[in-house]
């Protein structure tokens, strides 16, 4: 193969990938920002400024803040426990935390539903107790964290696994407890794939809809999250107000990207 037929190669790729990339990812803002701007702007702040709106902006922070923190918790033991030590079955542990990623969301909230839910096998528990899962935001949160908890273990397992365990054992030789030992060194080693994973977890907690789409009941001002707010306000035939809350999820969506940018810049650095 010569020069040229090289550069003919490299130059259809990229047309192609430029090509691919505008219709698939440039055209879909574009439209939802000219969409969102179509009544002028009083219209989109009123949309944006809208109680409703409010409402589903702030179900959607808590149930991403929740589901972030206790998937970083869940993701940093999984991790450290598959890779630092010996672990029975340690393929069956890593296949279940793969298994939300096998599911569809929209099954995942109704293996929720059909737990929690009126007549569900746990509803007896959760009447007793006074709790309401179903139609309620505790089943919105946990549906973000079944959906999600497979993000941040999924980053860390690799990396961990790739840096081996012999600067743990040192540590702990030399006297240095379990909390020291990963604070001190594996902490530090593994907090770039850590902030990218946690980064990831927040961009698909914010953009989750089928498994809260179940769960949630549709109940306007009270269950909806932002996703979900965006489909009541398009088939209400109100598109303006639909794109511009969708616009806030693509603002969202970028500032995410450029963190992911910036972290795979500074992991990058330090390498």
């Amino acid at each position: 193969m010569n020069g040229r037929e090289n550069k003919l190669i490299k130059w259809t790729l990229i047309i192609i990938s430029i090509l691919f990339l505008a219709l698939m990812l440039g055209l879909p803002l574009i439209v939802v920002i000219s969409e969102s701007l179509s009544k002028g702007f009083d219209s989109y702040v009123a949309a944006i400024k809208d109680d409703y709106t409010l409402k589903a902006i702030k179900l959607t922070l808590i149930a991403t803040v929740i589901a972030t923190v206790l998937n970083t918790i869940f993701g940093i033991s999984a991790a450290w426990a598959i890779t630092k030590f010996k672990v029975t079955h340690k393929n069956l542990l890593n296949t279940l935390i793969d298994l939300p990623f096998a599911i569809s969301p929209v099954i995942s909230g109704l293996v929720f539903a059909l737990s929690y839910g009126r007549g569900g096998y746990f509803s007896g528990v959760t009447e007793s107790l006074g709790i309401k899962i179903i139609f309620a935001i505790p089943g919105i949160v946990l549906a973000t964290i079944f959906v999600t908890f497979p993000l941040i273990s999924r980053e860390l397992i690799p990396l961990m696994d790739s840096q081996g365990k012999d600067e743990e054992e040192a540590a702990a030789m030399m006297g240095a407890s379990g909390f020291t030992v990963f604070r001190k060194v594996t902490l530090p080693n593994i907090k770039w794939g850590l902030l990218y994973g946690i980064v990831l977890c927040i961009a698909r907690a914010m953009g989750e809809f089928g498994a809260v789409s179940v769960v949630s009941g549709h109940i306007r001002g009270k269950t909806d999250t932002l996703p979900l707010h965006v489909e009541i306000l398009y088939n209400e035939y109100q598109f303006s107000a639909a794109f511009a809350v969708a616009s806030i999820l693509v603002i969202m969506a970028i500032i995410i990207l450029i963190f992911r940018n910036i972290i795979e810049w500074k992991s990058k650095g330090e390498v």
